[in-house]
């Protein structure tokens, strides 16, 4: 995988992007060429519009990765890459014409965009077939030898048999008898000098799986392998970077205050965001007051009660904040307290259903985020009943108040709307992972895959 501003992304995507996005180049040039063949018009230098084609490559490019079109998914399936490719490229072209009309003579010519869409799709979906066919194959996966052969090195199994890992496992070695859940590890006893085995084998990584580490790391084989200039890693770091999120399973403290992470450089991070969530909130506010205004107004036709939802949240180093919704929900919804909502929920109105699934009962919490108490992106902000609850019966519950909660963030876009004590496990995994790592590209990257969970709302409840 490669490293940029501390998130990780596999070689294979990165290499995928970089081909799209020169053939999106390519496919913008040539679309001027024909173009300009059909009115007999005699072009440019190709210098002259170098900006026109960079910024059509850019704004296609974007649009592909926030409807997910380097997702898992399509990385596997042609059928699910080359629809979500045909919504991006729409949806590019029409922020294109939309553009052109605003600034008019100084952008893309329309009449090519529909040549430049044809062509887009001809050379991207081509790509998918040639490139996409060696994704996953062992030219793209890195050789990882396991030291262990107990739970956790059968989770790491689990993980490497899925189709979308980076990774394949090429041996596993049993440092002891004890614990030996996977059965064909090769005993360390049967193994003479572990320096040549990873060398014969072509291990780039080694990651270090035992199940009880105190007094029982193989100090002397680790050096070895690292100075022969093999990565070695330990477990919940390698799950860490595989799996986007932390794994409280094998979460300890020493872990995370010695780990990568939670650096003093997020102060100009924090800085950076809040000037971005200034400027963002107050010109969404403005260009979305008529669309909150016509919906406080169908909110009160449809159901008995007020159109804005106010309701007591906990945010940043876990203070309370009151966070405004259009309302979706009966006013007697929570006579009995808060709860959790659920599919098909009956406390739901007509129109609730709607402007849930479409996230609109969520545009007034953009006051909140201009007021300070939120960020676009961050964790959810739960409500005081649940984080007491929850804070009790999951470790490391309350780390996830270090950054300001927000309306979209990373367990958001990840996994799905969750309503149990479980679901909160899970997504506070991918919101640890989030505090660790947050930086402005983390926060561009969330902000842009936001578009797919609004346009596939298959977790809104």
């Amino acid at each position: 995988m490669i490293r940029l501003f501390k998130h990780y992304i596999p070689h294979a995507v990165v290499l995928l992007s970089l081909f799209d996005l020169a053939l999106l180049f390519i496919a913008g040039e040539a679309a001027w060429r024909l173009r300009a063949s059909q009115i007999d018009m005699q072009l440019e230098p190709i210098t002259e519009r170098l900006l026109q084609l960079t910024g059509f490559s850019i704004i296609i490019w974007l649009g592909m990765i926030a409807v997910g079109v380097y997702g898992a998914e399509a990385l596997r399936s042609m059928r699910y890459a080359g629809a979500r490719l045909l919504v991006a490229i729409s949806l590019g072209i029409i922020a294109l014409s939309f553009l052109d009309f605003i600034l008019p003579g100084s952008t893309f010519w329309r009449s090519t965009l529909l040549f430049a869409m044809v062509m887009a799709v001809i050379l991207l979906g081509s790509n998918r077939v040639v490139v996409g066919s060696f994704i996953g194959t062992s030219a793209f996966r890195r050789r990882v030898m396991v030291l262990g052969a107990g739970d956790r090195a059968q989770r790491l199994r689990q993980l490497a048999q899925r189709p979308e890992s980076g990774f394949a496992i090429v041996s596993y070695v049993a440092m002891n008898d004890s614990e030996r859940v996977v059965e064909e590890a090769i005993s360390r006893a049967a193994i003479h000098d572990l320096g040549n085995f990873v060398e014969n084998l072509g291990v780039s990584e080694v990651v270090l799986a035992l199940q009880e580490r105190r007094n029982a790391l193989p100090l002397k084989d680790l050096l070895r392998i690292k100075t022969m200039g093999v990565h070695v890693n330990d477990f919940s770091s390698f799950l860490e970077r595989e799996t986007g999120r932390v794994d409280l399973d094998t979460l300890n403290p020493s872990w995370l205050i010695f780990s990568d992470g939670f650096s003093s450089a997020r102060a100009l991070s924090s800085a950076a965001k809040r000037v971005f969530d200034i400027a963002a909130s107050g010109l969404l506010l403005l260009l979305t007051f008529p669309v909150i205004l016509l919906f406080a107004l169908l909110v009160k036709l449809d159901s008995k009660g007020p159109a804005f939802f106010r309701q007591e949240r906990v945010g940043l180093y876990g203070q309370p904040f009151h966070l405004i919704k259009l309302r979706s929900m009966r006013t007697d919804a929570e006579k009995d307290g808060a709860k959790w909502a659920q599919k098909d929920d009956p406390r739901v109105t007509r129109l609730g259903k709607f402007i849930r699934k479409v996230r609109i009962d969520e545009l007034p919490q953009v006051w909140t985020v201009l007021k300070g108490d939120m960020s676009f992106v961050g964790p959810r902000p739960e409500v005081p009943k649940f984080v007491e609850d929850l804070d009790d019966k999951i470790p490391y519950y309350a780390e996830r108040h270090m950054v300001k909660p927000g309306i979209t963030g990373w367990a958001q876009i990840n996994y799905p709307y969750g309503a149990s004590i479980e679901d909160s496990r899970h997504k506070l995994e991918y919101d640890l992972y989030y505090a660790k790592n947050y930086t402005p590209f983390l926060d561009l990257l969330i902000l842009l895959q936001t578009l797919r969970v609004v346009l596939w709302p298959e977790g809104a409840r």
